[in-house]
């Protein structure tokens, strides 16, 4: 005698996959609905049980309602040239109304009252330009914007301006200095210590409006290669 039909309404229906990279843990959803006025039993098997886990791999939808199975490949080699060849087969019962042990149901189950659907496995890797936008902030094909001559000059103009930033800071930690073995030599009554301190007041100044200008030359130089790279 030949088997029901199966009640349960499968999402995907006929394949699962599975998307690369293969180093981690995959994760694929098989979505199991119960259209039907009775509550079914479930189970979801697999040809290759030590390369997957199911979770639930077993249970009771009820009436009109559904669940989500995680189906998770563990990691592995990944060969392009080789097809899977694994499967999962949901089986599925329709739940005696007195049912106490769902383990004693199965066993005692009866070969025509037993559903069944099958589902073959497929493994895919993303694109390059899939794994380069999500691994990547720029894109793959964003340095090649720019050529080899405005990169080096590029380059070239920011060590400059990281060089003139620490002379223009050793430059202000000097003036420090100075300004404070000054305080200590000049006494408060002395006639030179007004315009002492207008010296260095203006010579720290000086240093750091050009240690602001060299900032914001910098910034905007890293603000060129950011906004070239985008194009």
């Amino acid at each position: 005698m030949a088997r029901p039909e199966q009640v349960l309404l499968l999402e995907p229906q006929h394949e699962l996959k599975f998307r690369g990279p293969f180093t981690d843990v995959v994760t694929a959803t098989l979505k199991l609905t119960n259209p039907t006025d009775r509550n079914v039993c479930f189970k979801v098997k697999t040809t290759a049980p030590r390369r997957y886990c199911v979770r639930p791999n077993s249970g009771i939808i009820d009436a009109g309602t559904s669940i989500n199975v995680s189906v998770m490949l563990q990691p592995f080699d990944y060969d392009p040239n080789e097809k899977s060849k694994h499967k999962f087969m949901v089986q599925s019962m329709l739940a005696p109304y007195d049912m106490t042990d769902m383990e004693g149901v199965w066993k005692e189950a009866k070969p025509e009252e037993l559903m069944d659907s099958k589902l073959r496995c497929a493994f895919e890797m993303p694109l390059e330009n899939d794994k380069t936008t999500e691994h990547s902030v720029l894109p793959k094909s964003a340095s090649a914007s720019l050529d080899d001559g405005e990169v080096k000059k590029i380059m070239e103009e920011c060590k400059r301006l990281q060089m003139e930033v620490q002379r223009l800071r050793e430059e202000n930690k000097q003036i420090r200095e100075d300004d404070g073995l000054r305080k200590r030599k000049v006494t408060p009554l002395a006639p030179a210590h007004s315009s002492s301190t207008m010296a260095t007041t203006a010579m720290r100044d000086e240093g750091l409006s050009t240690r602001v200008l060299a900032f914001c030359v910098l910034f905007f130089v890293i603000g060129v290669i950011i906004g070239k790279l985008a194009l």
